[in-house]
């Protein structure tokens, strides 16, 4: 087990892959770990250095007191490249671990040379919207929230498998003050103007079936960035690399490939 201990919180992380390789780094969904990108892994090519981490108040990284500023996850994966002495790395985030790819990308340019945007926006939701999950969670868990978070993340097809309940498992195992934590920093952020300046190589996926960020919202995100490339997968929810991984990993491979030609 890999922790990277830093000033104010221990972050869990995990290295795959070849640990010379052109490195590719992943942040994770509120509600989730660093398994939320397992499926996509047997698709991805070889001579990869993956890097996953567990964002804090998930997984087995340890849970500070909320609020959590974006700011300070964005610092907590600068942090974590630095410890592993990564450059140069695409950066793949999933809805609040997208917001954090575009604040580093914007401050430290020399470890994100690319990134992909699956399932995420410059602002997502409203200060309301996110006091009122804040609000039921601290009343009542994050089990009030689950069948509800179930059906904004998964397509109707994709509910009626048995594999939803590992998903809705992982989503109530986690700390409720993680929860909260991650609530407060996507409701404090809007990355308009800064993702707006950004013109590194960008790839933005979105689901079909998204109840959190729907492929509008995110396509106006991809509009932002110059350049962008912009994938729909359908069939697919709020994260697509568990419901439709192949499809998924294809156009990360594909990416990775323009990158190398670009």
């Amino acid at each position: 087990m890999n922790i990277c201990r830093l000033e104010h919180v221990d972050l869990h992380y995990r290295e795959d892959g070849d640990p010379d390789g052109k490195p590719v780094a992943f942040s994770n969904s509120l509600g989730t770990d660093y398994r939320l990108w397992d499926p996509i892994l047997p698709f991805l090519p070889a001579g990869l250095r993956l890097i996953r981490y567990d964002m804090r108040g998930h997984g087995l990284s340890s849970c500070p007191a909320p609020p959590y500023p974006m700011g300070a996850l964005v610092s907590d994966a600068e942090a974590l490249l630095d410890h592993l002495g990564v450059r140069d790395s695409v950066f793949v985030g999933c809805s609040i671990g997208g917001m954090i790819a575009q604040g580093l990308a914007v401050k430290r340019p020399d470890q994100v040379r690319a990134m992909v945007l699956s399932n995420t926006a410059v602002k997502i939701g409203t200060t309301e919207m996110w006091q009122e999950r804040i609000d039921a969670v601290k009343s009542g868990g994050i089990e009030a929230l689950a069948d509800a978070v179930m059906e904004r993340w998964f397509s109707r097809e994709f509910r009626a498998t048995p594999e939803l309940a590992a998903w809705r498992n992982m989503l109530t195992r986690q700390p409720d003050d993680g929860y909260i934590g991650g609530s407060s920093a996507i409701s404090g952020t809007d990355f308009h103007t800064t993702t707006a300046n950004l013109t590194l190589p960008t790839l933005v996926i979105a689901g079909s079936e998204d109840g959190s960020t729907p492929p509008d919202l995110v396509r106006e995100t991809a509009e932002l960035v110059t350049g962008s490339r912009f994938a729909l997968i359908r069939k697919a929810g709020h994260v697509p690399m568990v419901e439709k991984p192949e499809e998924f990993a294809g156009h990360l491979t594909a990416f990775l490939g323009n990158l190398e030609h670009d």
